[in-house]
């Protein structure tokens, strides 16, 4: 795809927004061709994966995955041989953390409302990143992905919620039984990963399984960093009951866990981890 005529597509929820944003696009970007525009992180997934844009907009905060774990997924699935990972920008309310991590890793963004000045701004640098992308657009984005997940108020938790005080010793999981509810005290060093599953997380020792509501992120917060490791979006393994690392012949890692039998997936986002595969 040329200069001259990229294709975009837009993630946000709002669709005045939305309506808004592709209004001052064809005024400040004439040649961008809107492919479509989406409400939620999953449709941005799905559609870009179709679509194979040139551009994407998204929005950080919108139902189900956000903006940013929307193209932490798509990185993940991205096909290098069939096109370039888009150029991205951010679509934000005004926060002073997303700002600076936005900043530092110089990822571009706009912030609601869309002001015409800024956008042409965004337009230009979206231009330019479009000449001179290459096959470690990629890799490129990945690196500026994995800095903004560690940013506060983007994927990182406030400081105040990843202090060693507020780490967690025991799980609580609720069942059913034959006589009522049954609680569960799971001590969290026999924890050997937590995988998010719809609605709930997977709790996983090496003798059972247990379902709880927390999120994995908020779950996350109060995890050691150092202990359990981020390998996907939803997926935190232990790092000491790893036993290897498995390479595919897709050229995709697994992780073999002491005490467990199946396979993890670990996500590009997160490969780095494992460097001399």
């Amino acid at each position: 795809m040329t200069d001259a005529s990229p294709r975009a597509l837009i993630a946000e929820d709002e669709p005045l927004l939305a309506a808004a944003l592709q209004a001052e696009l064809a005024r400040a970007w004439p040649e961008l061709r809107i492919a479509a525009t989406v409400g939620d992180g999953e449709s941005a997934v799905r559609e870009a994966l179709r679509l194979r844009p040139d551009v994407l907009l998204l929005d950080i905060r919108m139902p189900g995955l956000s903006g940013l774990d929307a193209a932490a997924e798509l990185a993940d699935a991205w096909d290098e041989a069939a096109a370039p990972f888009p150029a991205l920008a951010f679509v934000t309310a005004y926060d002073e953390y997303a700002v600076r991590a936005f900043e530092t890793q110089a990822v571009d963004y706009l912030l609601k409302p869309v002001q015409p000045a800024r956008l042409a701004r965004t337009c230009a640098r979206l231009r330019q990143a479009l000449r001179q992308r290459s096959a470690p657009a990629l890799e490129q984005a990945l690196a500026q992905l994995r800095a903004l997940a560690q940013a506060p108020g983007l994927g990182a938790p406030p400081a105040a919620f990843s202090t060693a005080a507020a780490r967690l010793e025991v799980i609580q999981a609720a069942s059913q039984t034959g006589d009522g509810t049954r609680i569960h005290f799971v001590p969290v060093a026999e924890v050997l990963y937590f995988e998010a599953a719809d609605k709930y997380v997977r709790v996983l020792t090496a003798e059972r399984e247990y379902l709880i509501r927390t999120p994995l992120k908020e779950l996350a917060a109060q995890l050691d960093p150092a202990a359990f490791w981020q390998i996907h979006r939803g997926t935190l393994v232990r790092a000491s009951a790893i036993a290897s690392a498995v390479r595919d012949e897709t050229g995709r890692l697994h992780l073999l866990l002491r005490g467990r039998a199946e396979r993890l997936a670990v996500s590009r986002l997160y490969a780095h981890r494992f460097k001399g595969m």
